[in-house]
Formats: C-alpha cells, structure tokens, sequence
C-alpha cells in the first residue's frame, strides 16, 4: 500500500458503503423526480461505483473471517452449482437461460459485496447513511407526486410517460429499512438528538402507508419493533426494551382495531387500502401461486426458470411463486430447498447467533439491513434478485470484521 493509502482507506470504505446502499435500492431511487428522468441507469452507475471501490478495500488486508461463516456460504456456491445442474432438465429453454445469468451474475458479486460492506465499520457507517438518504428521499419523493398526481403507483412501466412509476413494493422497502436505521438512531441518541430522531422515525412511518407495498408496512413494524429492542437487551437495559416494546405493540393493535372499526380514514393510504382489499386475480394472488408451486414440486423440482411454463403463465418471468422457499423447492427439488434453507436460513441463524459478540449497535443494525430483505423476499422476488444476495452477505458479515490497519 502506498503511504497515501491508509489516508484515503476510510473515506473509500465509507465511498463503498454509499455506493452499496444507492445499488440496494437504485430501484428506489429512479422512482424520485430528482433521479427518474436520469439519461443514465442509477443501477449501472451504482454497480460500478461499488465494483470500483471493492478490490482496494479488499485488498487492504486486515480481514479476519469467522469459520462460522463457512457452512452457509458453501451452501450458496452448492445452491448455485445446482441450479446450474437442474437447468439440464429444465424445459424453459431461453427462460432458464435468463434465470442463471441473473442468479449467477449477481448472486455471487452481491454476497461478497454484502460480506465487504457489513464487515468494514466505515463502509457500514456509509451504507446506514445512505440508507437513510434513500429512504427519506423516497418517501419525500413518492409523498410529494402523490400530491402533485406526477407519480403512478404501480402499472406497467412507461404507461403513462406524463407522470412517473413507482415500483410500490422497491419503494417501501427502501422507506421501511430507513426506519429501521432511524428506529437504532432514536434508541442510541441522547438528549435533544432524540427529538430529530423520533420525527424522522415518524416520518418515514408515514410515508410507508403511501406506496401501496403490503410487505414493507409488516417489514416498517418488524424493524421499528425488533431493532431497539434488540440494542437495549444486548446492551444489558431490559426496561427500556420492555418499555419500547409495549409502547409498539400497544400502538400496532390500536390501528388495527381503529381499522376495523372504521377504515374510512385509511382512504388515500394505498399500502392501508390493499391490506383491507381482498386479494385479486393475476400478479398479486399469492395463494394461487404457493398452491401451484406446491402441486408442480418433486424430488428434483422442474428446474430453473421453468415455474411459469409449467404453472401456465408462459414464459413471464414475473409469474414466480413469490416466495424464496418454494421456488427452491419447485424449481431446485429437495437439493434446492435444504441450501436455500442452509444459505439463508444460515445467515440469519448466525447473526443471531453472533449478536452478542458484535456488541448493540452493529447487531442491531444488520437486523435492521436484513429483517426488510428478509420478509421481502418470503412474498416477493426470486431468486435472481440481487437485493436478497446482498442481504444475505450483510447477514453472514456478523462473522467478519477488518480490523483498522
């Protein structure tokens, strides 16, 4: 390293984590007036930003890696190495094709971004800031075309070309992990600190009632619920958990209640009105998708990308079971199912697991990187989606750690 080098490594880290949080959710971004219009992809931007920062701080040594971490991220390669495998008897064709680069073009460069990012302490510090950022912008954002009718929640892209779509679920995602950062901030902020902290909580509460994303109003009420309370008990301070706990809890089963006896004052909050709208046909029965994915499972599943020829929906890509755990099965067989559930139930399994040894702040805060991406993807996404790899990584990060060199 040149003598410049451990000068400029933690404004690089910090760099990383920016860039990593702008790939995350670049999804989020482009639906922001600010960046829709972009000549140029956010996601592209972002991705090779990020990439360009990596290999020095890779390189920059330091790193100590836990044995731990080795059993999930064997089942991921293994996960990976199988569907490679299983697209041999897939009857997709150009489907299966689409699914592997997807899943192989990002799975394997997103966990190791994620491992990178959530084991630097300056590159984590970036990344919670600008998961913060892109949070509130987008809340700001979506609010703002809401009220200007220049956004259009969901519906095909390039619908409508006078007014911008928002990818509602991306959207709220991205507002929900935000709050779960500002929910950690408020219950580490000391003296007048708490008040900004608890409006930006607030805030960011509210605008995850517009985008219409069910998933992120649960993630928004996971995180704002688990997070404090996991910093306040592994930092040895049971009352204050009890205390938060109660008070979300008590707040929670207050709305629903105020719901149930009149909805009237949920018109205009989209995520709200599709909680109380009984599910539909198409894209969003969910039902119909899991009970298919069901019946087409076998010993070893039908192979990559083949759910939606065999499930009747053709080749869209879109027509995925929803859910992480039974694409693995339908499409991955048994073998697919036992490392997904090594991989990503590992992740999580060892970050709870590590949640002591990090100490209150950084567990707390992978639970709130991870807990959105984590009920997202039991709903939503495939398994090529890059967001989960990421996530993933951040999870397996609680066995990492690069020492300040």
């Amino acid at each position: 390293m040149t003598p410049a080098g451990p000068a400029l490594l933690p404004l690089l880290a910090a760099a990383a984590g920016l860039a990593a949080a702008a790939l995350q959710w670049a999804g989020a971004l482009k639906t922001t007036p600010v960046l829709a219009w972009l000549p140029a992809d956010a996601t592209l931007l972002a991705a090779g930003l990020l990439f360009l920062l990596l290999p020095p701080l890779l390189a920059a040594g330091g790193w100590r890696i836990s044995p731990s971490v080795l059993p999930p991220l064997l089942a991921a390669a293994a996960l990976w190495l199988w569907w490679c495998l299983a697209a041999l008897w897939s009857p997709a064709g150009p489907a299966a094709e689409a699914k592997l680069l997807a899943l192989l073009g990002a799975g394997p460069a997103m966990l190791l971004a994620g491992l990178a990012v959530g084991g630097d302490g300056r590159a984590r510090a970036g990344l919670a800031f600008g998961v913060l950022v892109v949070g509130s912008a987008v809340g700001a954002g979506t609010a703002w075309g809401i009220a200007t009718d220049g956004v259009v929640l969901g519906g095909r892209l390039g619908e409508d070309p006078t007014r911008i779509r928002v990818a509602y679920q991306l959207a709220g995602l991205a507002i929900a992990t935000a709050g779960g950062v500002a929910a950690l901030r408020l219950a580490m902020a000391r003296g007048p600190a708490r008040l900004f902290w608890l409006l930006l909580l607030l805030a960011l509460a509210a605008a995850v009632v517009l985008p219409g994303g069910r998933a992120a109003l649960l993630a928004m009420g996971a995180v704002v619920f688990a997070v404090p309370v996991l910093f306040w008990l592994l930092g040895g301070r049971p009352w204050p958990a009890l205390l938060w706990g109660g008070l979300v809890l008590a707040l929670g089963l207050a709305a629903a209640a105020s719901l149930a006896s009149d909805a009237t004052w949920a018109a205009g909050l989209r995520s709200l009105e599709r909680l109380l709208t009984p599910p539909g046909g198409g894209e969003e029965e969910r039902w119909q998708l899991w009970a298919d994915a069901l019946r087409l499972s076998g010993i070893l599943g039908i192979g990559p990308g083949a759910f939606p020829v065999a499930a009747g929906f053709g080749d869209h890509r879109g027509m995925h079971p929803h859910n992480h755990g039974l694409e693995a099965l339908v499409e991955g067989g048994v073998p697919g199912l036992a490392l997904w559930l090594a991989a990503f139930g590992g992740g999580l399994l060892l970050l709870l697991l590590r949640a002591r040894r990090l100490g209150p702040e950084r567990a707390a805060l992978l639970l709130a990187l991870v807990l959105p991406q984590a009920i997202t993807v039991m709903v939503s996404t495939d398994l090529g989606n890059r967001m989960a790899w990421f996530a993933l990584g951040l999870a397996l990060s609680a066995g990492v750690e690069r020492a300040r060199v």
